[in-house]
Formats: structure tokens, sequence, C-alpha cells
């Protein structure tokens, strides 16, 4: 019998219990960062260096948090569904948790590329420094989908989410576009469920969604002990 179809999409709030920082909190990195100095191409062409230092700081940050129960449950819940993750993060904790499918729609910090082609990618965990260049001479970037950029994945995880039994978002204020309305390209008769703190305040009106209004890590909890007595 196939495995019924468990289609997550997950930001921000499930790296915060690992500790990583998320942008849209109160103290969080817009906060400190105006968005077009430091996440859009012209930012990077106005201040290369400045870019270039907070994504090292990004990434040396990711590279020393671990994995948090909820990413944890997620990968226990292979043995029993078909479970893809769809990410606007950009740390690799559901890879190291032990998850097998993810689509990463806003890219990934250990990975850098071509500025000249962006289908040239590395694997990359050491800082990026102006001056790091590619065979061809190009300068080296972070493998991340800046604002005002394509989000080459999204046809993917649209496609993703139509095939959902059963569709979880967890930890995201559905807030950036164009994930955020990736919950609208799931079928009718998928069960649906919401995981955040805030997540009564989100709208996601005639969606049906089972909302529980936790932290992802107590959220994943009582999730995964409702999808195990359902089986």
């Amino acid at each position: 019998m196939d495995k019924q179809k468990l289609i997550v999409f997950t930001g921000s709030g499930i790296s915060a219990e690992s500790g990583i920082p998320t942008f849209r909190a109160s103290d969080g990195l817009w906060e400190k960062f105006k968005i077009e100095e430091i996440a859009s191409p012209e930012g990077f062409k106005k201040n290369p260096e400045l870019v270039l230092q907070f994504y090292n700081d990004r990434r040396r940050q990711i590279l020393q948090a671990k994995p948090n129960n909820a990413h944890l449950l997620l990968a226990k819940l292979e043995s029993v569904y078909d479970v893809k993750i769809i990410t606007q993060n950009i740390d690799d904790l559901h890879e190291r948790a032990g998850s097998t499918k993810i689509i990463h729609l806003h890219g990934e910090i250990l990975k850098a590329r071509s500025c000249s082609n962006q289908n040239e990618i590395y694997p990359w965990k050491n800082d990026i420094q102006l001056g790091d260049k590619t065979p061809d001479g190009s300068q080296l970037r972070p493998h991340i989908v800046w604002f005002g950029e394509e989000v080459v994945e999204m046809d993917n995880a649209i496609n993703c989410v139509r095939t959902a039994d059963i569709f979880v978002v967890i930890g995201t204020s559905l807030q950036v576009y164009p994930a955020a309305g990736l919950s609208n390209y799931a079928p009718e008769h998928a069960k649906k469920f919401i995981i955040d703190p805030n997540a009564e305040q989100i709208s996601h009106s005639n969606k049906h969604f089972t909302v529980f209004a936790k932290i992802a890590t107590e959220g994943m909890i009582e999730l995964a002990t409702l999808l195990n007595q359902n089986l």
C-alpha cells in the first residue's frame, strides 16, 4: 500500500528553537538591517562586502546550530508517510535531522554560486570573500534567492503541494510571496494543519486548517501523536 503524502511547508519559526534568528520577529534580523541593503541584487552591487559578511555570519551560526525536536519528528514520520518538505529556510537542519526529500525555495546558505551563472553552484562551508571566484573569473555569492530574483523552485513546490493527502504549515507568518501562496494549491480533500504561535492571526480562511497555536517543537509533538493515531 502506498504511503500517504505528507507535504510540509516550513519557515523560520521551526529553526528559531535551534538558535537561528528569524527575520520578522520584533528582535529579528530585519530590525537590524534594511532588506534592500543585504538581500537584493542592488544591495550586493552597492556594497558586496556588507552582504557577504552578513551571510558569512549566518553561515557560521547555522553550522553551530543543531536540529531540534520538530526537525527530528518530521524525519521520523518518513517511516509511515511519504514526507516531502518545502522550506523557506536557508539552513540544512532538515537534512541533518534525517529528512530526505526537501525543496529549498530561498536557496541554501551552505552553497555558493557564480554571479554570472545561477546554475553554477558549489558546496560551501567557509566564508565567501570578495575576490573568491569561479574558474571563469566570476565572483562567488551566497546561493540565496534575494528579493527581486526568481524563485526557481516555485513550480516544483506547487506541484508537490498539489499531491498532498496531508498539508502542514510550520513556523511561518505566510507573509513572503510567492511562497505564502503555496497553501492555495493544497487539494480540498487534504487534511490541513498549521503550527505557529501566531497561527490564529494568520489569514487561512476557507482553508479548513486545524490550528496548533504553539511553538514548533510543542506543536509537532501534538501533530505527530495525532497523525500516528489516525494510521
